[in-house]
């Protein structure tokens, strides 16, 4: 591979490439995200070159493995180009169909394409799906348009574009000032002016300082920052580099998971790839500026995602926050001045410095600038992976580009934030999206995960849910978090049990304070998030598992009773046989009773009952013999 010496190399470079594409007439681009690579995408890209080759009709026809679309719902996808056919959940076997039938006869196969679950109507080119509508892809930009491990792919996209215009063109201030006018806010979670962020790391006097990328996301149902990592690693590279002669280090670290194999793979040879071009390591274009980049593993520690645990954690030490100030800002890694950020931050830098601050700044809201990433998952038609501009409402969401609740079933709420965030109702889906309007409503932004829920969830134990995540998570070193968050969920486990009381819920509001005002990190912080939220927004479910042990949605398996019916009971025995506990009296030919003070809820009886006579009641009150309650 060629070396670039300079910007105007690098010019020369792109134009040779992109001359070098347009010898192809069409391009098949081929998802493959973990997501993709887990339902045979890797053998459906292979076996489109194959036959591709075998046809000799690789001179005109590129087979691209990008990274993900988005669309997880629907995938392994496939993508034609330049018609922009879009097939969705394409298995290896549809390979030579595509090619004899689209690229060679021109005929599309309908049955691959995408089913609009409002109209029922196919739908072939993904411009046109209710999915993509609203989307505004800036930060994932390159993800399902390039291969991710083939870095002339990137450069013919602009890529390093942005660090030869700052090298050649700019100094550290003038670059540092751009991305403060864009507004860009940081994107893992706090939302803190990445700018403002660089500008204090660049005046502090140091003779090393480091640029470190936080790749360690832990929000259960969460993968932006995977699927950056997998799709277009070498964005985070350069904008690493730009943060890295902006503030005046040589020094980058990847805090990436060790649970993210892919990511890892496709960000070690970009690496790899970005020292042999020249775009890491000594003399950066001939500039002067040196920078590399290493790669630090986590352990999959959630408190980890805090900037000082993770540092640490970098270091070999416990993954522990401490006290700010000092800020990492003054002293992070190693004691020396440490600018940090996250995986979508630094994805959108590039697109700023190329297209200006006023571009991204005409983004979004008045103090939320530009796009957000979500993970949008649950009980939603169209689970994936989503980007919009700040402002967008959460039924435009969840409507339209999330297509809907599954199943026809009722929308009941959305937990936006994570564990660190709060449970939202259908009066807030007309709530515009941004870091500030969500902390209003009682959530928050987190890092981007969006969980949707139905008539079928329990909010109490989904916020039993996220409180167990909480109390594994938590690192253990300030009381607040390790004690009261273990007491909350003790609290929820009776509740969900039917033994709590009106004082459990008093309790619940008074612990959840005393836990926000008073630990010691953002995880402690707002951990009580889930619990307060759902206590605000569904007060009567609480009230209906303390008083009439109840659980509307028959999620809480204590708080279900399954009995027999007199009328349809022949006693046959099998249910009394299935029984584990023997809670099942009645002889045979008699009508069969359940002992409540005994049965488990296994629900091996009623999966044995041929006559249906076994039923599941939600009420604390049922008819029953033997251990009335």
């Amino acid at each position: 591979m060629t070396k670039v010496n300079s910007f105007a190399d690098l010019k020369k470079m792109k134009e040779m490439l992109v001359a070098e594409r347009a010898k192809y007439t069409k391009h098949l681009h081929v998802c493959g995200g973990t997501g993709c690579h887990a339902a045979e995408s890797k053998s459906l890209d292979e076996k489109l070159k194959e036959i591709i080759i075998d046809k000799g009709l690789d001179q005109n026809i590129r087979v691209t493995q990008t990274g993900c679309f988005g669309f997880c719902e629907k995938g392994p996808i496939v993508k034609v180009l330049p018609d922009n056919t879009f097939y969705t959940e394409v298995k290896p076997g549809d390979a030579r169909e595509i090619i004899d039938e689209h690229l060679v006869k021109g005929n599309k196969i309908n049955r691959l394409f995408y089913t609009d679950p409002a109209t029922n109507e196919k739908v072939s080119d993904s411009e046109k799906m209710g999915f993509y509508k609203k989307q505004l892809r800036i930060a994932l930009r390159n993800c399902g348009a390039i291969n991710p491990e083939d870095v002339t792919d990137y450069l013919v996209n602009d890529g390093y574009v942005a660090l030869g215009k700052v090298l050649s063109q700019l100094n550290a201030q003038q670059t540092i000032d751009i991305i403060k006018k864009s507004g860009l806010r940081g994107r893992g979670g706090g939302g803190f002016p990445t700018g403002l962020k660089w500008d204090i790391t660049s005046k502090v006097e140091a003779d090393q300082k480091f640029v470190v990328c936080n790749a360690d996301e832990g929000d259960p149902g969460a993968f932006m920052d995977r699927a950056i990592l997998e799709g277009d690693p070498h964005s985070v590279i350069e904008a690493m580099a730009i943060c890295g002669f902006s503030i005046g280090a040589t020094k980058g670290l990847v805090y990436i998971r060790a649970e993210y194999p892919l990511a890892i793979s496709r960000l070690k040879k970009a690496i790899s790839q970005a020292r042999e071009i020249g775009f890491l390591g000594k003399d950066i274009l001939g500039s002067g500026f040196d920078f590399d980049i290493q790669l630090r593993y986590g352990a999959g520690a959630f408190v980890c995602g805090e900037e000082t645990a993770l540092i640490h954690s970098m270091e070999g030490m416990r993954g522990e926050p401490t006290f700010k100030p000092p800020f990492p800002s003054v002293s992070g890694y190693l004691g020396k001045p440490t600018n940090v950020n996250n995986v979508e931050t630094f994805a959108n830098i590039p697109m700023i410095i190329n297209n200006g601050a006023e571009w991204f700044a005409s983004i979004g809201t008045e103090k939320s600038k530009g796009t957000k990433v979500f993970a949008l998952a649950g009980k939603i038609n169209n689970v994936g992976l989503i980007e919009v501009p700040m402002g967008i409402t959460l039924r435009e969401i969840i409507f339209e580009i999330g297509g809907g609740i599954k199943d026809g079933k009722k929308f009941k709420a959305v937990q936006t934030g994570g564990p660190s965030g709060g449970c939202l109702t259908e009066k807030h889906l007309e709530t515009p999206i941004d870091y500030d309007n969500l902390i209003e409503v009682g959530s928050m932004m987190g890092s981007g995960g969006m969980i949707v829920l139905d008539e079928d969830d329990c909010m109490v134990s989904v916020a039993k849910f996220y409180l167990d995540f909480i109390v594994e998570e938590s690192c253990g070193k300030c009381t607040p978090c390790r004690i009261g968050n273990k007491r909350l969920y003790e609290v929820l486990e009776r509740i969900t049990q039917g033994k709590g009381s009106m004082e459990d819920l008093e309790r619940l509001k008074n612990l959840s304070s005393v836990i926000k005002d008073t630990s010691l990190c953002g995880l402690g912080q707002t951990s009580p998030n889930p619990v307060l939220s759902t206590l605000e927004n569904f007060w009567d479910e609480y009230v209906e598992h303390v008083e009439d042990k109840k659980c509307r949605a028959g999620q809480c398996k204590a708080l279900l009773y399954y009995v027999i019916e007199d009328s349809l009971c022949v006693g046959c025995t099998a249910c009394k046989r299935s029984c584990p506990v023997n809670a099942i009296i009645g002889d045979k030919k008699q009508i069969h009773y359940i002992d409540q003070n005994i049965c488990i809820k296994c629900g091996a009886c009623e999966e044995k009952c041929a006559f249906d006579a076994i039923s599941i009641k939600l009420e604390h009150k049922v008819k029953v013999q033997h251990g009335n309650d």
